[in-house]
This record gives C-alpha cells, sequence and structure tokens, in this order.
C-alpha cells in the first residue's frame, strides 16, 4: 500500500508524531515492514505482513517529544488485533486528552458500546492523563478476537433518552476548575430542559489542562461530547462548548453522532449481510473512510443525504474473509 501527498493541503504537511506511531504500530502487529516511516515524509510504502496477537508497548515521544493521540494510534490497530487470532494488550503513551482525536472515555463509553453487538470487545482505561503540549499519559487496552465476520448492525432512531452525565476534570491545576466546568454544563444542560449526573475529579497528569465530557445514552445507542481547556479560556467557554454540541445533535435526528458514524464504518465492511445506520450529520471524514473502504474491500457503502442522513452497505456485498 502506497500512501502519498500525506496531508499535503496542511501547513505542516507530512507525518507528525501521531501519524507516524500510528504506522510504526501497524507494521508491529502485522510483521510487516516499512518504507518512508519518518517525521515530516509526505510518501509511506506499507507491505504488510501476517497479523500476530500479543503485547505491545508504543510511545510517541519515540519519534518525537510530542502530545500526539494515543487513541488515535489504538483506532488504527483495533481492527487488526481484533482478528490476530488471540488475546492482545497494549500500551499507549501520548496525549490521551487532546485537540482532533477522540478522548479515551469516548472510545470506552460510545464506541465500544455501538461495536460490542457486532462482536467487537476490548476494555480501556486511563492509566495516566495526557494533555497537550506536555503528553505524557498513557492507555491500556485488553483486546478480545473477534468473529470473522462480524454481525451486522442496523441503528436507524435514538429512541428514548436515558440518561445523561456529566465529567468534568482538571490536572495539574486547582479542583475548583472541574467543579465549575461540572456545575455550569450541568446548569446549562438544565435550562434546557435536561437533567444530568456526573461527576468532577483530579486528572492523573504530569502536565496541566481541563475536560469536559457530556455522555447521553438513548435506548439504541450513546453519544459523546467533549470539550478541553486552554490558557486563557475560561471554565464556562469549556463546559458551553460541550454542551453546545449536545444541543445541536439533539436539534438534528440521525442516530450516530458524527464522530461515531465514521468510526463505525470499517466494521460494518466486515460484517455478514446489511448493516444501516442514520447519523446527525454527514462529515467529510465519513465520505473519506467510506471512498477509502471501498477501494480494498469488496464492499458498496450507500450514502443518502435524506433527514436523518443514512448510511448502508448493501447486503451480499459485505466482506467475508476466510483463513487459510
Amino acid at each position: 500500500m502506497r500512501v502519498y501527498n500525506i496531508r499535503s493541503g496542511r501547513k505542516q504537511p507530512g507525518l507528525k508524531p501521531q501519524h507516524l506511531l500510528s504506522a510504526h504500530a501497524a507494521n508491529a502487529v502485522s510483521s510487516g515492514r516499512l518504507e518512508g516511516a519518518v517525521l515530516n515524509s509526505r510518501e509511506l510504502i506499507f507491505y504488510p505482513g501476517p497479523l500476530k496477537a500479543g503485547s505491545f508497548c508504543f510511545d510517541v515521544s519515540n519519534h518525537a517529544q510530542s502530545a500526539g493521540s494515543t487513541c488515535l494510534v489504538l483506532q488504527t490497530i483495533l481492527p487488526a488485533l481484533c482478528f490476530a487470532g488471540g488475546k492482545s494488550s497494549v500500551v499507549i503513551k501520548g496525549g490521551t486528552h487532546v485537540e482532533w482525536s477522540p478522548p479515551a472515555d469516548y472510545l470506552r463509553d460510545v464506541f465500544l458500546p455501538t461495536v460490542l453487538p457486532m462482536g467487537i470487545s476490548f476494555n480501556l482505561s486511563t492509566v495516566k492523563w495526557g494533555f497537550y503540549p506536555a503528553g505524557k499519559g498513557e492507555v491500556y487496552a485488553g483486546i478480545d478476537p473477534a468473529p470473522l465476520p462480524l454481525f451486522p448492525i442496523n441503528i436507524t432512531e435514538r429512541g428514548a433518552l436515558k440518561k445523561i452525565s456529566v465529567l468534568s476534570a482538571a490536572g495539574g491545576l486547582p479542583l475548583d476548575i472541574a467543579r465549575r466546568q461540572f456545575e455550569r454544563a450541568r446548569e446549562r444542560l438544565r435550562e434546557n430542559g435536561f437533567t444530568s449526573g456526573g461527576r468532577y475529579e483530579t486528572a492523573a497528569s504530569l502536565g496541566r489542562g481541563t475536560f469536559l465530557f457530556v455522555l447521553a445514552t438513548f435506548e439504541n445507542i450513546r453519544a459523546g461530547f467533549s470539550s478541553l481547556g486552554a490558557r486563557g479560556k475560561k471554565a464556562a467557554s469549556v463546559s458551553d462548548e460541550a454542551v453546545d454540541a449536545f444541543l445541536r445533535y439533539m436539534g438534528n435526528k440521525g442516530a450516530l453522532d458524527a464522530h461515531l458514524s465514521d468510526q463505525v464504518l470499517l466494521f460494518m465492511a466486515l460484517a455478514k449481510g446489511g448493516s444501516s445506520i442514520t447519523t446527525a450529520e454527514l462529515t467529510q471524514h465519513l465520505r473519506t473512510n467510506a471512498y477509502v473502504i471501498e477501494r480494498f474491500l469488496p464492499v458498496r457503502f450507500l450514502i443518502s443525504e435524506e433527514n436523518p442522513p443514512a448510511v448502508k452497505v448493501m447486503e451480499g456485498s459485505a466482506f467475508v474473509y476466510e483463513w487459510p
């Protein structure tokens, strides 16, 4: 597989630490070979070998001191390790709660419950929080073998709202900041007619940062909305970002939130029979993931832009792999 023009439209193109570590992690779990896997490279060639289960440890700082996302690395290798024929354990060090990537809380509380009925099973814990720019966080994942093909999912309606939970955390900063974020989020939710529970806590972290996560549990699906603090950013603004994202989601009809919908596409493609979902938003990430998956697997995604938007894998086109 050759990937070229990597991040060519960005101000700083090429592979950044988390992308580079993801490539090396994929190489490690598949006994493969990489060419061009260096920092800022705009081209990468990957020759995958046979998958292998086992115990792995990956550290973003081995490539550069960075708060590169641990969860993006985990999402890269999770599908491979699920089908590696045995249990695996993975430790990944770097950023755990950083911009432009899902926090560990999201993968554990939203993504996992969605793919679990398909046959994907793993446990995930945050050993140490890692905020930007220090990073130095750590997540642990235990991954169980999955059946292949997977079981299909059909989630087109959310069902009734059962519970809203708010998590607010502060690392390397006064706990009062986490408390103010928590109370502000619950107040905003209450003003809009929603009752919520949850907690605020101190995050075990070597750096400084704050985090807020709104988890909404429905009959058929979960949705998650998060925000991060930054220097000069008020606690109220951190809370408002996550709550506003939740309210936008509630104003739409789709079942899966915008991030979850693109994350489940690969697993839909690996399921037997037709899977279908509706989404709160058709993002470019979703369209890109569908396009790339169709280049590798004999599946076709049917994307509808109706209200709500829908994505289907047509029955009979799902990928079925037979072990040699």
